[in-house]
């Protein structure tokens, strides 16, 4: 089973800058989707207080 192993290889300047071009785009949407979870909640709160 161990003899079965091989380290990666180093990437390539190219894919650490796609690597991190992809990381940021899962960042972003992963940011975006918080603020729309946090903006729908609010509003339904908002909805349902009291006047």
């Amino acid at each position: 089973m161990a003899e079965d192993f091989e380290p990666p290889r180093p990437l390539t300047p190219q894919e650490e800058n796609q690597r991190k071009r992809r990381n940021l785009a899962i960042a972003l949407s992963l940011g975006a989707f918080v603020v729309i979870v946090f903006v729908v909640t609010m509003l339904k709160l908002m909805a349902n207080a009291p006047q």
